[in-house]
């Protein structure tokens, strides 16, 4: 039987997990909303920004990017802070390295799934949309922003799994999220089976948690679409 300190501290790693998921996944869909704005015309200026940042991002692994983060984010923040005659040195914890390495990591390829959502919106609207006058605000908030939605959900649920699931590593770095806590009540009572059954347990039930809230949110935001079928289809072989 699992030790009720033990399970109560995976308790509090679990918390700690959906806290940094939760914060990383904030960061990366703010940045990917960001770069997928910026890159939908081919200005050279956003290119020239989103070219090495989706190079870097998506070709180091996240928990190298963790480890740069944790270790050298200190350096860095004083290094560019230090013009603006900020002397205090700025320590990055473990937590903020880790919301920052899956942010930065993952918005990268939300900013390639946003895009994509954006530009299978059908152009007709925005010009249709022109032609009535409708503010730039309300074409994007009430027309395109709704549609894209609709289109990028599968993929963002996906994301957010990942990123929930990517958690899990970042305990190398010092961060006392379920992992961490799990790994630790095995070594203690030489029961790793128990302790990584009840980590494994809570990634599932987050996982079908979120199944089960983004299958709501995809009946609400496909409300009142109706596929076109095309006249014989039905009659096709």
């Amino acid at each position: 039987m699992p030790s009720m300190g033990f399970v109560q501290q995976l308790g509090m790693g679990a918390l700690t997990t959906i806290q940094v998921a939760v914060c990383a996944y904030l960061l990366a869909l703010a940045i990917g909303t960001a770069f997928a704005l910026a890159t939908l015309r081919p200005r050279l200026l956003a290119r020239l920004v989103w070219v090495p940042y989706a190079s870097i991002f998506t070709g180091v692994p996240s928990l190298l990017v963790a480890f740069l983060f944790y270790y050298g984010g200190s350096a860095m923040l004083d290094s560019v802070l230090a013009p603006f005659g900020v002397g205090r040195r700025i320590e990055v914890t473990p937590f903020m390295a880790a919301v920052a390495a899956l942010g930065m990591v993952y918005g990268a390829y939300l900013a390639d799934l946003i895009r994509s959502a954006i530009q299978n919106v059908p152009h007709g609207q925005f010009e249709a949309a022109r032609v009535l006058l409708i503010p730039r605000s309300t074409i994007w908030l009430r027309i395109i922003l709704p549609q894209m939605l609709r289109l990028a959900l599968p993929g963002m649920t996906n994301m957010w799994i990942v990123v929930l699931k990517d958690t899990a590593l970042v305990s190398l770095i010092g961060l006392k999220e379920i992992m961490a806590y799990a790994k630790l009540a095995s070594g203690v009572t030489k029961e790793p089976f128990i302790y990584y059954m009840l980590a494994s347990a809570f990634f599932l039930a987050m996982t079908w948690l979120t199944y089960y809230v983004a299958r709501h949110v995809e009946q609400w935001t496909g409300r009142g679409f109706h596929p076109v079928v095309a006249k014989g289809a039905s009659h096709a072989i």
